[in-house]
């Protein structure tokens, strides 16, 4: 999110005559640092850069003296994004290393506040909106040659874990209207683009409600997953995640499709026989866990238990086979016993995960938990729960990648591997796996009588020979079409 978020900010300072992106921060006249609030480390990180940032700005003129600074004025410092929103009144106060404070949802006021500064003032803007989703931003890519893409499809989060920052700092849920959403990607393949990857906080809780009072008929209830719950309620049911992917898969066959942060509640059978059933839409599913206890899940509030998540697992690979699915896990939260710690490793073992993000607990302010619950868990207990965490996890997802050993797979070329930039190749494969190949002539199965070095953007097939935890390898076969491959492997 943070990657698409800088984007549309670069759109709005682009519109309001910025047009210059520099290279390093010592010669930028605004520098904008985009913050995550989730867990404390990542804050710890962002006060060490502005420490950094405060010194390039005390020393401006020695610095253009020396020529380590092309900047013509002392740069503005700019905090964005959820930390700005959850630590405004401290980021404000911190010495004069910030002159902006912008929440996720104001970035359109970033030139007032600005300019708010050149009259000796700090500009500040953490209002959260019910409205915006910056559907008529046009983002201004910060890969410019990248095959890859995200779309933000949706904003903020309703869901109110007991863990979560989130909703206080990126507001309620709000989705974008789905024909801006097909504009965008469409702008996107136009300009070479053959991944896009949707976001949003809750990205599967897209709720397009814009068409009601038009021609969109609301349904009749809203379904989640078997055996899970929310304490949000809907109001109003539009078009669903299902229908967006429908609409985008049948409208860009030769685009691959992938989406991120989904909740394990709003996978309806609807989404998952379109997932099956459209070869663009990649087969690796992102299902946050958390824990594999019934008993902290409850404390948490995510609506479910730990069968109901196993279930849910099940029904997955029974309509998805070869599904690649990946996790979030935290590891010693609020009044985690030795028995829950088990259940969660257990849970590792019994799902087989591709991959998986393991974190130690931090409690955040305003959050349920910093209001009801005692961070009791010791950090080194934490500590040592997490490295067990990771140890069960390594164990287990060999067997994913083993898996794939002897089948041919689609990998979308992302470029060189850094490791044998003249010899190898990388991408990812439909499931989410790094993939790497010889870079050598192979034949093309649009010119059958070309053979040729594959590049960036193509789509390879690959018979995979051999695994390791974190990659396949494999022999490169030919460069083919995303729906000539699936044809061809339906026959």
């Amino acid at each position: 999110m943070n990657i698409n978020d800088m984007e549309i900010v670069l759109s709005i300072m682009k519109n309001s005559g910025y047009s210059e992106v520099v290279d390093v921060p010592e010669s930028a006249e605004i520098i904008f640092i985009n913050t995550c609030a989730i867990r404390d480390n990542a804050e710890q990180k962002v006060w060490q850069r502005l420490n950094y940032f405060w010194f390039l700005k005390r020393h401006w003129k020695s610095n253009v003296a020396t020529g380590r600074s092309q900047s013509l004025h002392a740069p503005k410092v700019v905090v964005l994004g959820c930390m700005a929103e959850r630590l405004k009144d401290k980021i404000l106060d911190a010495d004069k290393m910030v002159d902006v404070v912008c929440g996720p949802d104001a970035y359109r006021d970033l030139p007032r506040l600005l300019e708010e500064v050149d009259y000796g003032q700090k500009g500040i803007n953490t209002l959260l909106s019910l409205e915006e989703t910056y559907a008529d931003i046009n983002p201004v890519r910060i890969s410019k040659n990248s095959v890859s893409a995200f779309v933000s499809v949706m904003r903020g989060c309703n869901n109110m874990c007991s863990f979560c920052i989130v909703p206080f700092t990126r507001g309620r849920e709000r989705s974008r209207p789905v024909e801006s959403i097909v504009k965008e990607v469409a702008e996107l393949w136009k300009e070479g683009v053959k991944e896009v990857t949707l976001l949003g906080q809750n990205v599967n809780s897209y709720n397009d409600a814009s068409g009601l009072e038009k021609d969109v008929e609301p349904g009749s209830n809203w379904r989640f997953s078997e055996g899970f719950s929310s304490i949000a309620k809907v109001k109003k049911m539009g078009l669903r995640f299902a229908d967006l992917l429908d609409r985008l898969s049948l409208e860009f066959p030769e685009m691959r499709f992938r989406y991120t942060s989904p909740h394990p509640k709003d996978f309806p059978d609807e989404l998952l026989f379109v997932m099956r059933d459209r070869h663009n839409i990649c087969k690796c599913i992102h299902l946050p866990a958390q824990t594999g206890s019934s008993t902290i899940l409850e404390r948490m509030r995510r609506g479910y238990t730990r069968e109901a998540y196993l279930d849910l697992v099940h029904k997955i690979r029974s309509i998805i086979p070869d599904v690649g699915i990946s996790s979030d896990f935290i590891s010693g939260f609020c009044g985690e016993t030795e028995e829950d710690h088990a259940d969660t490793l257990s849970l590792l073992k019994a799902v087989g995960f591709d991959m998986a993000y393991m974190f130690a607990y931090s409690m955040r302010e305003k959050t349920h938990a910093h209001r009801n619950y005692v961070d009791d868990v010791p950090e080194e207990i934490k500590q040592r729960r997490l490295t067990e965490l990771i140890e069960t996890f390594r164990e287990s997802t060999g067997q994913c990648y083993d898996s794939q050993i002897g089948t041919i797979q689609l990998v979308l070329v992302e470029g060189p591997n850094k490791r044998a930039p003249d010899t190898q190749l990388m991408g990812k494969s439909d499931r989410g796996h790094r993939v790497l190949f010889a870079n050598l002539p192979i034949p093309d199965r649009d010119d059958v009588n070309t053979q040729r070095n594959p590049v960036v953007g193509d789509y390879v097939e690959v018979h995979i020979s051999r695994s390791t935890r974190a990659s396949l390898f494999g022999e490169a076969l030919a460069i083919t079409k995303l729906s000539s491959f699936y044809n061809i492997m339906d026959e």
